[in-house]
């Protein structure tokens, strides 16, 4: 009796913490995003100290400034926009959809026809990591010409606990300005800045960067990836997508792989969904 006793005792302390883990991921990261840090309103009001003590050095710090500021602009400009005087592809096209009469990606300097037409994309996928934990991820681009394009992105992620029949939610979404800094025929590159919002209990935005790009190969197959960054209470939220598209006409089926990094939690899933050019 003793012997059966320890044995349970020592297969629930083994069960018990991936239990916790995969059924509760979902609510360490809402309570993450939601705890007050009290470390960080004392590191600012340490820097704050430090930083009245500290008024030397003044003409030097000028002119460390003014190159800074220089270093910068060039950066912003060539590095960010782009030198529209010397690079040609700058000025392509937005495309009607890819892979449209003969032509190949986003962009495009042969389409006139497409010139002052605004093009929106939209896209749905069904997100799945495991029997517990999966979801739904909305895209919608609308693009009123090449120079930059509107994009908002809706998550809706599912944690099942069947032990306890109960189903946590959690909601992400992000809403960006994106710019092309590359427009080529079968690549494009570029930046995006917006808000990401974390809604249920949590109800908080930050702000949020991110990089995007595409690349298109022959037999209509188009590989895309992205990355966005945020901070809500100084925890990560972050999201990282791969896709590998199938372009038919104007639509396109997907098949990827998205990497999601809430607070501490980290959430992998395949993806397969598709999408429509209009």
């Amino acid at each position: 009796m003793y012997r059966k006793t320890t044995l349970i005792v020592i297969l629930f302390c083994m069960l018990c913490p991936y239990k916790i883990f995969s059924q509760k991921k979902i609510e360490k990261s809402k309570q993450e995003l939601t705890e007050k840090s009290a470390v960080k309103q004392e590191n600012n009001s340490t820097s704050s100290k430090n930083n009245s003590s500290s008024s030397n050095n003044e003409t030097s710090g000028g002119l460390v400034l003014g190159i800074f500021i220089d270093a910068t602009f060039a950066v912003f400009k060539y590095g960010i926009i782009g030198d529209y005087k010397n690079e040609e592809h700058l000025f392509n096209n937005v495309s009607r959809y890819p892979y449209y009469d003969g032509n190949y990606g986003n962009f495009n300097s042969d389409d006139t026809l497409s010139k002052s037409k605004i093009r929106i994309d939209i896209e749905d996928v069904f997100i799945y990591s495991n029997k517990n934990l999966m979801g739904n991820h909305f895209k919608a681009k609308i693009r009123p010409f090449q120079y930059f394009y509107f994009q908002t992105d809706f998550r809706q992620i599912y944690e099942f606990d069947f032990t306890n029949d109960t189903k946590y939610q959690l909601y992400l979404s992000h809403y960006t300005i994106g710019y092309d800094r590359i427009r080529m025929d079968k690549f494009n590159l570029g930046w995006n800045l917006g808000i990401s919002y974390i809604g249920n209990e949590v109800r908080k935005t930050a702000f949020s960067y991110g990089v995007s790009t595409d690349f298109f190969l022959d037999k209509n197959i188009s590989f895309f990836g992205s990355a966005k960054w945020s901070k809500i209470n100084s925890n990560p939220v972050n999201a990282f997508e791969l896709q590998s598209r199938f372009h038919k006409k104007n639509y396109f089926i997907i098949l990827g792989f998205e990497h999601l990094k809430i607070a501490t939690p980290t959430y992998n899933f395949v993806t397969l969904g598709a999408g429509v050019y209009f």
